[in-house]
């Protein structure tokens, strides 16, 4: 190809503006070894969210998060009102090693991982098959309606809801049976409540990923706001090499473009087309940028043309754009990675130590005690005895600190999985047997060698 080509080929190029066009953001097309890594993480992603609800473990749905009984299922594990302290400490595992990775690799997570993102990108897939490029759907927005508009936008509107009912009904599924919900659903007999969370998260999903998009991320996650409170002169983010590539315009391909006095930016604008931001990176750092890579893959498809070195944009530090070496005495990232690995063990020793049963005692408030017709001191009590497991447990009720005491109420009896019961219990002791007016004792539940124990008072008279 002959200089005269090359500099028109370029010129075409530059002759594209900016994808804001009356506040709309049309998003150009791009492949490239970071895009197929984002879609390959985000397909996963979007499997798994779907599949979840569909996972089944010991014959039971495996991730359940049931509000109405207060209960987590887990892949086995149930965890209780009692266990809260796990949920607590797998948010600040989560917080912190987001923090982490802010730290080291800037905003990954929202560029690879964020369900926004991820969401967005999936209908902005399906507004490219429908309605075309991002050149063919802002000269379609401009023109006139047409049968043939109507047609396409009308379908993608109808996927787009397709897609948001789907997400919709997967979300509650997470916290409803999903078989009993997808029955009542299709045969009308779901409740009202499941079917308005299901329309409600369905349109929450078609505004925010088919209308709002990274809206939200701009206006409206406060994640974009503070993240450079977490930034440091090493932390990896899409940034554009002013040092290499200014002074930017266009060129022929073959020319010396250094003996012209340009960089090696020839200011094709397609870094700038292809952000779904609609920003410009080599502007600089901007909070609206989500780390997409989509600019890159850009930028290396040009400088591929032209015969460039790759990287005129790329992931890379300030310090590394300025030619300074690479610190790895980063004091407040590896202080996020030590606490992150701190609640990670704690966590996970929470876990292991874990009471499979769970007891809990009260005392009737009625009368401290009373005294039988036998003369003996009795004190009544509900015990509120649960089965954390998804196993059913054999258990034994006991009690310590009475001498020679009377139980009425049931002592032994199988739990069912996720079984909670509430037994009614009297002690009587001999009058004269307690040591002091009010004693110290502790109500135990066995199983399979296992014990657990809460303390408790049992009253009498005053000697």
């Amino acid at each position: 190809m002959n200089d005269t080509s090359s500099r028109i080929d370029v010129k075409v190029c530059t002759d594209v503006s900016r994808p804001r066009d009356q506040g709309h953001i049309y998003v150009r097309a791009q492949q490239g070894r970071w895009q197929r890594l984002r879609r390959q993480l985000g397909w996963g992603l979007m499997l798994l969210f779907l599949a979840g609800p569909w996972l089944r473990w010991n014959g039971a749905q495996a991730i359940l998060l049931d509000w109405e009984a207060q209960r987590f299922h887990l892949f086995g594990m149930t965890i209780w009102p009692q266990d809260l302290t796990l949920l607590a400490l797998l948010l600040m595992v989560a917080a912190f090693a987001l923090f982490f990775i802010t730290a080291w690799l800037g905003r990954v997570w929202c560029g690879y991982l964020c369900p926004q993102t991820v969401w967005t990108f999936w209908f902005i897939w399906v507004e490219e098959k429908l309605e075309g490029s991002a050149n063919r759907r802002r000269r379609r927005d401009q023109e006139a309606w047409s049968v043939d508009t109507l047609l396409r936008k009308g379908g993608k509107h109808l996927i787009w809801w397709l897609i948001a009912l789907l997400s919709g009904f997967s979300f509650i599924a997470y916290f409803t049976p999903a078989a009993e919900l997808a029955t009542g659903l299709l045969t009308g007999s779901a409740g009202a409540w499941p079917t308005f969370w299901v329309l409600l998260f369905a349109l929450c999903t078609y505004l925010n990923a088919g209308w709002m998009r990274t809206l939200m991320c701009t206006h409206m996650c406060p994640y974009s706001r503070f993240q450079s409170a977490m930034f440091d002169a090493d932390t990896l983010s899409a940034a554009y090499d002013a040092g290499r590539g200014e002074a930017r315009g266009p060129r022929a391909r073959k020319a010396d473009h250094r003996a012209q006095g340009l960089g090696d930016c020839i200011d094709c604008n397609l870094c700038v087309q292809v952000c779904p931001a609609g920003i410009d990176i080599r502007d600089g750092l901007q909070y609206e940028c989500i780390n997409c890579g989509a600019c890159i893959d850009a930028c290396d498809q040009t400088m591929n043309r032209m015969g460039y070195p790759l990287g005129l944009i790329r992931y890379a530090s300030e310090n590394e754009l300025a030619g300074q070496g690479v610190t790895r005495r980063r004091l407040r990232m590896w202080a996020y990675a030590a606490v992150m690995v701190a609640m990670l063990g704690l966590m996970l020793a929470a876990a292991l130590l874990r009471e499979p049963l769970a007891l809990e005692v009260l005392r009737d408030r009625n009368e401290l005690y009373r005294e039988t017709l036998s003369g003996r001191i009795e004190n009544t009590y509900t015990l509120k005895v649960a089965n954390k497991t998804q196993q059913p447990q054999t258990i034994l009720l006991e009690v310590e600190g009475l001498v020679q005491p009377d139980w009425r109420g049931q002592r032994q009896w199988q739990l069912a999985p996720g079984e909670m019961r509430l037994v009614p219990v009297s002690l009587s002791v001999a009058d004269g047997s307690l040591i002091r007016p009010v004693q110290a004792i502790e109500f135990v539940v066995r199983h399979r060698g296992d014990e657990v124990r809460t303390d408790s008072r049992f009253f009498g008279p005053r000697p």
